[in-house]
Order: structure tokens, then C-alpha cells, then sequence
């Protein structure tokens, strides 16, 4: 290898090491005028790290951002398409996380089957980690789409797989004590 790669290299190494400490502050700023209600200011931070910091992580997690502020405006739509595109693009576990929310919207709006349809095309391998989360995403879909054996099935399998969310064992106890009441009928 010759001096100029060497140099080159370590050039762009710098380069990439600036831009992340760079986009990691413009972050801060993001989080920090978001926390003290200036949501304008936020948003055009966001804006300026997806356009300046392409290439960086807080340039998706900017992108998470302004999806939850599209779901704070009730703009379900916008919100939807930025977590869809963020799913093709960013890192596995980033990609989990958009899947994951983007569901929760489909869910919030009526969207059961498409949903389901979503997970289902979630490679298992990429979303080991996130496996609970979606086995507790899909009980809460079967449970909407009253389908409450699967919806077990599915909540079982959550618990099963240690998932920790504060309301899943209440969501399986609530089928189980639905079930009785029928039966008592």
C-alpha cells in the first residue's frame, strides 16, 4: 500500500469521525428542543440532520423522530411512509423498531390483516431479537381481529420468549377471564 492510501484512509476515517460527533450534537439539540416544547425548532433540526448527516445513524433516528411528531399531528399517513421507508434502509434492529411502530399505527387504525402481513414477511432471523415484540403485536392483532385462540397462542408465545411488556400478562389474563364469563353464560 502506498503513503496516499494510508493518508487517504486515515482522512476518511476523520471525516466519518466528525460527522458522527457532528450529527450526535445536532441530535442533542434535537432531543433538547423537543423536551422543552419547541417542536418547530425540532423538526427543522431533523430536517437538517437527514439532509447534512445522510450517511449517519442520527440521520434514522432523526427520521423515528419526525415520524412520532407526524403521529403527534395526527398525520397517520405521512408517519406511516416514513417508518416504511426507514425500514428498507436503516440497520436490522432500526429496521425492527420501524416495522414495529409502523404496526402499532396499523393497528391504531384498523389495518389488522395488513398488519399480519407485515410480520409475516419479517425475516425471523433479523428479528430474533425483536421476537416477543411481534408475538405480542400479532396476540393484539388476532385479539382485534377476535380471533382469541391465536391471539393466546400468540401472547404465550411473547411470555415464552421472556419479552418484558407491562401489560402482556394482563392482555392474556384478559382472554382467559373473557372465556370464563362465556362459559358461565
Amino acid at each position: 500500500m502506498g503513503l496516499g492510501f494510508i493518508l487517504g484512509w486515515d482522512y476518511w476515517q476523520g471525516y466519518k469521525k466528525d460527522q458522527t460527533a457532528q450529527s450526535s450534537a445536532l441530535y442533542e439539540q434535537l432531543l433538547k428542543s423537543d423536551e422543552t416544547g419547541q417542536t418547530a425548532s425540532a423538526e427543522k433540526i431533523a430536517d437538517r440532520i437527514q439532509e447534512q448527516y445522510k450517511g449517519t445513524e442520527y440521520a434514522l433516528y432523526s427520521e423515528l423522530f419526525e415520524a412520532n411528531q407526524k403521529v403527534k399531528q395526527n398525520d397517520l399517513p405521512a408517519a406511516k411512509q416514513i417508518l416504511r421507508d426507514l425500514a428498507t434502509k436503516a440497520d436490522p434492529d432500526l429496521k425492527n423498531i420501524a416495522q414495529i411502530r409502523l404496526v402499532r399505527l396499523m393497528l391504531a387504525t384498523g389495518e389488522y390483516e395488513q398488519g399480519l402481513q407485515l410480520i409475516n414477511e419479517v425475516s425471523a432471523k433479523a428479528s430474533e431479537s425483536f421476537s416477543g415484540n411481534y408475538d405480542e403485536l400479532v396476540g393484539d392483532l388476532y385479539v382485534a381481529l377476535d380471533r382469541v385462540d391465536e391471539a393466546r397462542t400468540s401472547y404465550e408465545s411473547a411470555i415464552r420468549n421472556k419479552h418484558q411488556s407491562p401489560l402482556l400478562q394482563f392482555k392474556l389474563d384478559d382472554l382467559t377471564a373473557a372465556e370464563k364469563v362465556e362459559a358461565a353464560k
